[in-house]
């Protein structure tokens, strides 16, 4: 037992060393599509570290003899994909016991291993953010996630802050999904549901009042509540409400919420933006869509338009993209701004909302996004265009480390489905062997 402890040991401080003596990769000969700035043909990136060192054309950016180089001639690089409403994660939110439940952390109930996350890093996608459902006006606190390989437990895919806090919003909802007639303390309509809302976020507004006034006096602080603590975070611009709306009416609801008591917002959904567009970016809050190539089920949707996407972009409103995972499979993720594109949106619109948009929605523009010096080193290699129907997603990286190798065969089938693609990631210490055997 003791011998098997050293090795492990060893191996674990083994691969940190190598980590930390990480050698420069270049990508040369790919396309490159920065997002933020024009696409460089025949360019180059550069990565170490973890983070992106160089990008840009042979002429602007220097080949050292310490890189070690990969041709992506014919491929196209650009930043990893970046999913504002995700489910992935098998995570879980509030109960039946209250339909708002703002206490509630989606960090006590994800599952890290899930296979879910590894058919997201197929699909490209390299951060998203991971929701409880919408049953609840506030079904509870989301988690950002970074959809690194190797995580043993949920704290491996957090992304911290500037002060050492992960780093998450917050799911509220209304429409029919948390109505329920005769259902306890759950709204009967609409009005009802705006009333609950208003209502926590008014004593959220006096609990916050008791704490100022006790001037941190513990003797005159109100007594601890988890669910008003989280409301505070909202009423402070420090937690974003990411709030689930469809109808016209019902997005009205959330901009009258949003002004009078002032939270940070991103619309989710939104499926008749098209309706009022020019409300939403009047409000300057963005939008993040879902784009349906088979719309159906709720009644509250038969309006939805696959020309959100341009008319809010024609608006002047921030739009991004989502995929509500698995209402829109992440591993088809980039098809949403292809559909977007092919009902008037622009393409550059279209995939700086797949990336830099959604970015600016979580508050990590200044991390991810797009391909910048100093910016993480999240980035897909392409076959193709991306928003053509052939194209494949070849390789994914988060931080500098692939996570997805279309070559590799155990990627290949959660790429593309059959026995076993479902099974939940196996654990694995060896460094050396990652891209062998079963899943990573």
């Amino acid at each position: 037992m003791k011998n098997y402890c050293y090795v492990l040991v060893t191996l674990v401080f083994l691969c940190l060393n190598l980590s930390a003596q990480e050698k420069p990769i270049a990508f040369i000969n790919a396309k490159i599509i920065p997002i933020v700035g024009n696409p460089i043909e025949n360019g180059i990136l550069i990565v170490q570290n973890g983070k992106i060192i160089a990008v840009g054309d042979a002429q602007t950016v220097k080949l050292t003899a310490d890189l070690q180089k990969f041709d992506a001639q014919g491929k196209v690089i650009m930043p990893g994909l970046i999913d504002t409403h995700s489910h992935i994660g098998e995570g879980s939110g509030a109960d039946s016991s209250s339909p708002i439940q703002p206490d509630v952390r989606l960090l006590d109930g994800l599952n890290p291993r899930a296979s879910s996350i590894q058919r997201a890093q197929t699909g490209g996608i390299t951060t998203a953010n991971v929701m409880p459902g919408s049953g609840h006006l506030d079904s509870g606190q989301t988690l950002y996630l970074k959809l690194r390989d190797g995580a043993l437990k949920v704290d491996d895919l957090l992304i911290y802050d500037e002060k050492g806090n992960f780093m998450g919003g917050i799911k509220f909802a209304n429409g029919t999904n948390p109505i329920r007639q005769g259902g306890g303390n759950f709204p009967g309509t609409r009005a009802k549901s705006a009333a609950l809302v208003r209502e926590q976020l008014i004593k959220a507004q006096d609990y916050k009042a008791k704490i100022v006034k006790a001037a941190g006096d513990v003797s005159k602080m109100p007594p601890r509540d988890l669910a008003m603590e989280a409301l505070v975070e909202v009423l402070d611009k420090k937690r974003v409400v990411h709030f689930h709306t469809h109808r016209a009416d019902d997005i009205m609801t959330v901009l009258r919420l949003q002004k009078e008591f002032g939270f940070r917002v991103v619309l989710q959904h939104v499926s008749e933006a098209w309706k009022i567009s020019d409300e939403i970016a009047k409000a300057k809050v963005p939008s993040s869509i879902i784009m349906i190539d088979s719309p159906g089920g709720k009644i509250e949707t038969l309006d939805v338009s696959m020309t959100n996407g341009a008319a809010l972009e024609k608006s002047g409103a921030l739009v991004g993209f989502h995929t509500d995972d698995n209402i829109t499979d992440s591993r088809w993720f980039l098809r949403s701004a292809a559909m977007a594109v092919r009902f008037g949106m622009s393409r550059e619109k279209a995939l700086y909302g797949m990336t830099m948009a959604n970015a600016i929605m979580l508050d990590l523009d200044k991390k991810t996004g797009s391909l910048e010096v100093g910016k993480d080193a999240d980035f897909i290699v392409l076959s193709g265009d991306p928003l053509s129907v052939y194209t494949h997603v070849l390789e994914t990286w988060v931080e500098g480390k692939k996570v997805f190798d279309r070559s590799n065969p155990a990627d290949y089938l959660i790429a593309v489905g059959g026995y076993g693609a479902g099974n939940d990631k196996a654990v694995d210490i060896d460094c050396f062997n990652d891209d062998e055997g079963g899943h990573k």
